[in-house]
This record gives structure tokens, C-alpha cells and sequence, in this order.
């Protein structure tokens, strides 16, 4: 348990430190701009150097633009992902601030591929360890939830305000150059956070009532409970049958080690589900 709140801890600010030299290597100078809030506070700190005359950091920008949303994933999403997302964007805005703003390329398409792939990466490792870059994760998420659909569909949804500021307030094509990168971000997102995808969980265990009770503790998902015996020992034991999402395997996993470290568990890849499904109700 403490080594994969460990790890999550570590994915979190390693995911931190990829927004931000996606941002400060690659997208910043380039006037191409990144996806959700980061791209708003990013937006919003070259509009006032440029049109008010001062300058707000883009670090700045994206915690104070966070705060509000924060509130909507404590309620909404989870106490424990708003969390990791709070630790996430303190340290991403601390990271902002340390590295330094340069221009690696000269090429703006490289820029905004090269940011693009970094800082999907940054979002999918994120919310695939269950936290986010936060801002428009958290609302992209929370959509997800509702209509159990693939979150870039609503990154991109929700970032087209980003893009046509871009072309109003600037050259139309920042706005061609943000969308090919937001693009990317999106198809790199939804490559390593595959929340709507569903696998089936079989797991043996002579502990059934205490997992199952568990499993319905963190999740709302049905469970069907089967009698099972073992070939070479002739034990009786049972198997819990159920569908999950792979965004759930990380709470499964934990719930299992933490309950039967001893359980047997297998989990494929289910091609469809017909029939009720579960969605989250805590959205």
C-alpha cells in the first residue's frame, strides 16, 4: 500500500515536471498553447505583457485559475484525486518558475508537436495514476464519468475557446498551430488513459463477503459470486466475476492486496458488455 502511494506520489510530480518543460522548452516562446487551464493561464500571461503592459507567470496564473475547480473535483470526482491534483499543479507551478523559458527549435510545427506529445503525456500519466494536471482535467473527467466516453473528446470540446482566442487575439495561425498541437495532446491522452475501457476481473478467494464489500466500498460495480474449488487441493473457495473500467484496476489492485493478498486474480479484455453497466453515481 505505502509503496504504490509512493509511486503514484512520484508519477505526480514527474508528470509536473513534464507539463512544465512542455511548456517552457517547447510552446511558450512559440506562441502555440498547451491544453485546458494550462493553456488559459499560458493565454492569459502573454495577453496581459502584451496588450496590459505587466507580467503574471503562467505558474501563477494556473494555480490561482485551479482554486475553483478544485472545489468541483473535491465534490464531484474525489477527495483523494483532488488531492493528488492540488500536490500536482503546486508542483507544476514550481516547476514553471525554476526552469528557464527558452526556444529548442526554431520550427513552430515541431514546437507544437513536441509540446503536444510531452504534455499529453504529463495529463494521461496523471490521470492514469488517478490525479490530474488539474483545471479542464478535472471537468473533462467529471463529463467522462457522466456519459462514460473517452476524455480527449471533451479536451478538445473544451479547448476550443483556447484556440479561437488564440486567432482573435493573435495571428490566426497560433490558432492553426494550437489546434495541431491540442490534437495531439488529446490522441496521446486517450492512448495512455483508457478509463472507458472495460477488462472482466475473475478472482478466487476464500475472503468473498469482505472483497465484495470492499470492492462496493470504492466503486459502484456489480459483482456476480460463483462457488469454486480447487483441482490440486480440493479447498472450497469462491470467484468474483466482475466488470471494471482499466482506469478502476489501480483501486481493485489495491483493494485485493489489502484484503486477500492470497487471491488469484485474472483479468482479460472484454470486446463489448450488453446490459446494465454501472456508471459512477459519485460524479
Amino acid at each position: 500500500m505505502f509503496l504504490l502511494e509512493a509511486k503514484r506520489i512520484i508519477v505526480v510530480i514527474f508528470s509536473s515536471l513534464l507539463l512544465a518543460i512542455s511548456l517552457n522548452f517547447f510552446l511558450i516562446n512559440a506562441n502555440v498553447y498547451a491544453s485546458g487551464f494550462t493553456g488559459a493561464a499560458q493565454l492569459a500571461s502573454s495577453a496581459f505583457a502584451d496588450f496590459l503592459g505587466f507580467q503574471v507567470s503562467t505558474g501563477v496564473l494556473l494555480l490561482l485559475l485551479n482554486i475553483p475547480v478544485f472545489i468541483l473535483g473535491w465534490l464531484k470526482v474525489g477527495k483523494g484525486f483532488t488531492i493528488y491534483s492540488i500536490l500536482s499543479v503546486i508542483f507544476a507551478t514550481f516547476f514553471l518558475e525554476v526552469l528557464p523559458i527558452i526556444s529548442l527549435s526554431d520550427d513552430i510545427i515541431l514546437n507544437a508537436v513536441a509540446g503536444g506529445v510531452i504534455g499529453g503525456v504529463a495529463v494521461g500519466l496523471s490521470l492514469k495514476w488517478g490525479a490530474s494536471t488539474g483545471g479542464m482535467d478535472i471537468v473533462a473527467l467529471f463529463l467522462s464519468r457522466l456519459q462514460d466516453k473517452p476524455i480527449g473528446i471533451y479536451f478538445l470540446s473544451l479547448n476550443a475557446v483556447i484556440i479561437v482566442l488564440a486567432g482573435f487575439l493573435y495571428e490566426p495561425e497560433n490558432a492553426l498551430y494550437t489546434l495541431v498541437a491540442l490534437y495531439v495532446t488529446t490522441t496521446v491522452i486517450d492512448t495512455i488513459h483508457t478509463r472507458h475501457e472495460k477488462v472482466t476481473a475473475m478472482i478466487i478467494t476464500t475472503r468473498a463477503e469482505e472483497l465484495q464489500k470492499a470492492i462496493h466500498d470504492k466503486m459502484i460495480r456489480g459483482i456476480t459470486i460463483l462457488p469454486a474449488k480447487g483441482a490440486y487441493t480440493k479447498a472450497d473457495s469462491n470467484m468474483l466475476y466482475l466488470v471494471v473500467t482499466r482506469y478502476e484496476l489501480y483501486d481493485l489492485e489495491k483493494i485485493i492486496a489489502d484484503v486477500d493478498p492470497k487471491a488469484f486474480t485474472n483479468v482479460v479484455q472484454t470486446v463489448g458488455i450488453f446490459g446494465l453497466f454501472r456508471k459512477d453515481e459519485a460524479v
